[in-house]
Protein backbone atom coordinates (compact mmCIF):
# COMPACT_ATOMS: atom_id res chain seq x y z
CA UNK A 1 0.00 0.00 0.00
CA UNK A 2 2.27 2.65 1.02
CA UNK A 3 4.83 1.40 -2.12
CA UNK A 4 1.50 2.73 -4.20
CA UNK A 5 1.47 5.52 -2.22
CA UNK A 6 4.81 6.43 -3.16
CA UNK A 7 4.35 5.43 -6.71
CA UNK A 8 1.07 7.35 -7.26
CA UNK A 9 3.24 10.46 -5.84
CA UNK A 10 5.90 10.25 -7.89
CA UNK A 11 4.35 10.14 -11.09
CA UNK A 12 4.02 13.91 -11.03
CA UNK A 13 7.13 14.38 -11.40
CA UNK A 14 7.43 13.77 -14.78
CA UNK A 15 3.47 14.82 -15.77
CA UNK A 16 4.68 18.57 -17.12
CA UNK A 17 7.04 17.50 -19.49
CA UNK A 18 5.20 14.53 -20.77
CA UNK A 19 2.00 16.71 -21.33
CA UNK A 20 4.47 18.96 -23.44
CA UNK A 21 6.43 16.39 -25.60
CA UNK A 22 2.85 14.79 -26.34
CA UNK A 23 1.57 18.09 -26.83
CA UNK A 24 -1.60 17.90 -24.67
CA UNK A 25 -2.43 21.23 -23.31
CA UNK A 26 -5.28 21.77 -26.38
CA UNK A 27 -7.33 18.98 -24.55
CA UNK A 28 -7.53 20.37 -21.01
CA UNK A 29 -8.32 23.95 -22.26
CA UNK A 30 -12.15 23.06 -21.72
CA UNK A 31 -11.35 21.37 -18.93
CA UNK A 32 -9.70 23.92 -17.03
CA UNK A 33 -11.68 26.47 -17.99
CA UNK A 34 -14.68 23.88 -16.23
CA UNK A 35 -12.88 23.65 -13.22
CA UNK A 36 -11.92 27.73 -12.99
CA UNK A 37 -15.85 28.61 -13.58
CA UNK A 38 -16.90 25.59 -10.97
CA UNK A 39 -14.38 26.70 -8.02
CA UNK A 40 -15.65 30.46 -8.24
CA UNK A 41 -19.51 29.16 -7.98
CA UNK A 42 -19.03 26.47 -5.56
CA UNK A 43 -16.31 28.19 -3.52
CA UNK A 44 -18.40 31.62 -3.84
CA UNK A 45 -21.52 29.89 -2.39
CA UNK A 46 -20.11 28.64 0.15
CA UNK A 47 -18.35 31.56 1.15
CA UNK A 48 -21.90 33.36 1.53
CA UNK A 49 -23.50 30.46 3.36
CA UNK A 50 -21.00 29.92 5.84
CA UNK A 51 -22.56 32.51 8.55
CA UNK A 52 -25.90 30.70 7.95
CA UNK A 53 -24.41 27.83 8.74
CA UNK A 54 -22.76 28.72 11.68
CA UNK A 55 -26.65 30.56 12.94
CA UNK A 56 -27.73 26.75 12.58
CA UNK A 57 -25.40 25.19 14.31
CA UNK A 58 -25.97 28.20 17.75
CA UNK A 59 -29.86 27.45 17.18
CA UNK A 60 -29.63 23.93 18.05
CA UNK A 61 -27.94 24.66 21.32
CA UNK A 62 -29.36 28.19 22.35
CA UNK A 63 -29.00 28.51 25.84
CA UNK A 64 -25.44 28.01 24.64
CA UNK A 65 -25.29 30.66 21.67
CA UNK A 66 -24.17 33.75 23.60
CA UNK A 67 -20.55 32.69 24.67
CA UNK A 68 -17.93 34.58 22.18
CA UNK A 69 -15.58 31.06 22.01
CA UNK A 70 -18.64 28.89 21.32
CA UNK A 71 -19.62 31.45 18.41
CA UNK A 72 -16.31 30.77 17.58
CA UNK A 73 -16.39 27.04 17.64
CA UNK A 74 -19.30 27.22 15.29
CA UNK A 75 -17.49 28.71 12.35
CA UNK A 76 -15.06 26.60 12.58
CA UNK A 77 -17.27 24.14 12.38
CA UNK A 78 -19.15 25.42 9.86
CA UNK A 79 -16.06 26.71 7.67
CA UNK A 80 -14.84 22.72 8.06
CA UNK A 81 -18.04 21.23 6.83
CA UNK A 82 -18.39 24.09 4.05
CA UNK A 83 -14.66 22.78 3.36
CA UNK A 84 -15.36 19.26 3.12
CA UNK A 85 -18.39 19.50 1.13
CA UNK A 86 -16.71 21.99 -0.92
CA UNK A 87 -13.72 20.04 -1.88
CA UNK A 88 -16.26 16.57 -2.42
CA UNK A 89 -18.23 18.26 -5.26
CA UNK A 90 -15.80 19.95 -6.79
CA UNK A 91 -14.07 17.39 -7.72
CA UNK A 92 -16.66 15.10 -8.77
CA UNK A 93 -18.18 18.16 -10.90
CA UNK A 94 -15.24 18.42 -12.77
CA UNK A 95 -13.84 14.86 -12.77
CA UNK A 96 -17.26 13.72 -14.90
CA UNK A 97 -17.98 17.16 -17.07
CA UNK A 98 -14.48 16.55 -17.92
CA UNK A 99 -14.61 12.88 -18.92
CA UNK A 100 -15.08 13.40 -22.45
CA UNK A 101 -11.73 15.48 -22.57
CA UNK A 102 -9.77 13.35 -20.88
CA UNK A 103 -10.19 9.38 -22.24
CA UNK A 104 -8.32 10.97 -25.27
CA UNK A 105 -5.23 12.43 -23.04
CA UNK A 106 -5.11 8.97 -21.84
CA UNK A 107 -5.47 7.28 -25.27
CA UNK A 108 -2.44 9.16 -26.45
CA UNK A 109 -0.66 8.61 -23.41
CA UNK A 110 -1.26 4.96 -23.65
CA UNK A 111 -0.33 4.74 -27.24
CA UNK A 112 3.48 6.66 -26.10
CA UNK A 113 3.95 3.78 -23.92
CA UNK A 114 2.62 0.38 -25.62
CA UNK A 115 3.32 1.64 -29.15
CA UNK A 116 -0.05 1.39 -29.90
CA UNK A 117 -3.38 1.39 -28.84
CA UNK A 118 -4.95 -2.15 -27.94
CA UNK A 119 -7.36 -3.20 -30.44
CA UNK A 120 -9.36 -4.93 -27.96
CA UNK A 121 -10.43 -1.80 -26.39
CA UNK A 122 -14.04 -0.16 -25.63
CA UNK A 123 -14.66 2.18 -28.04
CA UNK A 124 -16.60 4.50 -26.84
CA UNK A 125 -18.83 7.90 -27.84
CA UNK A 126 -18.62 11.39 -26.60
CA UNK A 127 -21.82 10.50 -25.30
CA UNK A 128 -20.95 7.51 -23.90
CA UNK A 129 -17.74 9.02 -22.13
CA UNK A 130 -19.87 11.71 -20.19
CA UNK A 131 -22.39 9.37 -19.05
CA UNK A 132 -19.70 7.20 -17.75
CA UNK A 133 -18.03 9.97 -15.98
CA UNK A 134 -20.99 11.09 -14.77
CA UNK A 135 -22.41 7.72 -13.65
CA UNK A 136 -18.83 6.86 -11.89
CA UNK A 137 -18.35 10.00 -9.95
CA UNK A 138 -22.56 10.07 -8.83
CA UNK A 139 -21.63 6.34 -7.59
CA UNK A 140 -18.49 7.87 -5.81
CA UNK A 141 -20.19 11.19 -4.49
CA UNK A 142 -22.77 8.93 -2.90
CA UNK A 143 -20.09 6.58 -1.58
CA UNK A 144 -17.58 9.70 -0.54
CA UNK A 145 -20.69 11.38 1.48
CA UNK A 146 -21.95 8.16 3.27
CA UNK A 147 -18.17 7.85 4.52
CA UNK A 148 -17.82 11.49 5.22
CA UNK A 149 -20.81 11.77 7.83
CA UNK A 150 -19.64 9.91 10.35
CA UNK A 151 -15.60 10.96 10.16
CA UNK A 152 -17.53 14.84 10.34
CA UNK A 153 -19.23 13.59 13.86
CA UNK A 154 -16.20 12.27 15.00
CA UNK A 155 -14.38 15.69 14.94
CA UNK A 156 -16.60 16.78 18.51
CA UNK A 157 -14.75 14.02 20.07
CA UNK A 158 -11.14 15.31 21.78
CA UNK A 159 -7.85 13.58 20.32
CA UNK A 160 -10.50 11.35 18.10
CA UNK A 161 -10.53 14.10 15.77
CA UNK A 162 -6.99 14.66 15.05
CA UNK A 163 -7.16 10.89 13.24
CA UNK A 164 -10.87 11.67 11.93
CA UNK A 165 -9.09 14.58 10.10
CA UNK A 166 -6.21 12.16 8.49
CA UNK A 167 -8.72 10.39 7.36
CA UNK A 168 -10.72 12.25 5.63
CA UNK A 169 -7.79 13.80 3.83
CA UNK A 170 -7.35 10.17 2.58
CA UNK A 171 -10.64 9.13 1.99
CA UNK A 172 -11.16 12.86 -0.56
CA UNK A 173 -7.23 11.24 -2.05
CA UNK A 174 -8.67 7.87 -2.88
CA UNK A 175 -12.34 8.95 -4.65
CA UNK A 176 -10.19 12.20 -6.52
CA UNK A 177 -7.43 9.50 -7.59
CA UNK A 178 -10.30 7.17 -8.39
CA UNK A 179 -11.81 9.62 -11.04
CA UNK A 180 -8.33 10.41 -12.27
CA UNK A 181 -7.94 6.46 -12.92
CA UNK A 182 -11.04 5.71 -14.47
CA UNK A 183 -10.37 7.54 -17.82
CA UNK A 184 -8.25 5.26 -19.01
CA UNK A 185 -10.24 2.21 -17.21
CA UNK A 186 -12.85 2.90 -19.05
CA UNK A 187 -11.54 2.07 -22.74
CA UNK A 188 -10.60 -1.44 -20.76
CA UNK A 189 -12.77 -2.25 -18.17
CA UNK A 190 -16.82 -1.79 -17.75
CA UNK A 191 -18.11 -0.08 -14.72
CA UNK A 192 -17.96 -2.86 -12.08
CA UNK A 193 -14.59 -4.43 -13.19
CA UNK A 194 -13.27 -0.38 -13.22
CA UNK A 195 -14.66 -0.37 -9.46
CA UNK A 196 -12.77 -3.61 -8.62
CA UNK A 197 -9.92 -2.51 -10.17
CA UNK A 198 -9.11 0.55 -8.00
CA UNK A 199 -9.99 -1.11 -5.05
CA UNK A 200 -7.11 -3.60 -5.95
CA UNK A 201 -4.80 -0.54 -6.57
CA UNK A 202 -6.21 1.81 -3.72
CA UNK A 203 -2.75 2.98 -3.26
CA UNK A 204 -2.30 4.24 -6.67
CA UNK A 205 -5.64 5.99 -6.52
CA UNK A 206 -4.46 7.64 -2.88
CA UNK A 207 -1.57 8.65 -3.79
CA UNK A 208 -2.31 10.24 -6.91
CA UNK A 209 -5.39 12.24 -4.89
CA UNK A 210 -3.03 13.31 -2.36
CA UNK A 211 -1.24 15.40 -4.79
CA UNK A 212 -4.57 16.46 -6.60
CA UNK A 213 -6.04 17.90 -2.79
CA UNK A 214 -2.37 19.73 -1.82
CA UNK A 215 -2.60 21.64 -5.56
CA UNK A 216 -6.49 22.89 -4.78
CA UNK A 217 -4.19 24.38 -1.59
CA UNK A 218 -2.38 27.00 -4.57
CA UNK A 219 -4.72 30.08 -5.30
CA UNK A 220 -6.07 29.96 -8.27
CA UNK A 221 -3.23 27.92 -10.26
CA UNK A 222 -4.03 24.89 -8.40
CA UNK A 223 -7.68 24.66 -9.64
CA UNK A 224 -6.49 25.84 -13.26
CA UNK A 225 -3.37 22.76 -13.45
CA UNK A 226 -5.10 20.14 -11.03
CA UNK A 227 -6.64 18.18 -13.45
CA UNK A 228 -3.75 18.30 -16.63
CA UNK A 229 -1.37 17.04 -14.36
CA UNK A 230 -3.41 14.59 -11.87
CA UNK A 231 -4.98 13.01 -14.97
CA UNK A 232 -1.54 12.62 -17.00
CA UNK A 233 -0.35 11.23 -13.57
CA UNK A 234 -3.19 8.65 -13.41
CA UNK A 235 -2.92 8.04 -17.13
CA UNK A 236 0.92 6.78 -16.50
CA UNK A 237 0.24 4.97 -13.16
CA UNK A 238 -2.80 3.44 -14.53
CA UNK A 239 -1.18 1.94 -17.81
CA UNK A 240 1.65 0.50 -16.15
CA UNK A 241 -0.69 -1.47 -13.72
CA UNK A 242 -2.80 -2.82 -16.98
CA UNK A 243 0.53 -3.91 -18.72
CA UNK A 244 1.05 -5.97 -15.33
CA UNK A 245 -2.02 -7.52 -15.47
CA UNK A 246 -1.09 -8.21 -18.92
CA UNK A 247 -4.28 -5.94 -20.35
CA UNK A 248 -2.00 -4.48 -22.45
CA UNK A 249 0.84 -4.71 -24.86
CA UNK A 250 4.33 -3.57 -24.61
CA UNK A 251 5.95 -0.97 -26.86
CA UNK A 252 7.24 -1.69 -30.07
Amino acid sequence: MIKNISSGIKAYFGAFNLISKLKLWKFFAVPMLISFVTAIALFGSAYGLSDNISDWIASILPGWGGANWLKVTYRILSGLIILVIGLILFKHIIMALSAPFMSPVSEKIEAHFTGRINQNYRDTSFAQQLWRGIRINVRNLFMELLLTIPLLLLKFIPVVNIFSTALLFLLQAYYAGFGNMDYTLERHYKYTQSIAFVRRNRGLAIGNGIVFLLFLLIPIIGVILVLPLSVTAASVRTIEALKLKNNLPDAV
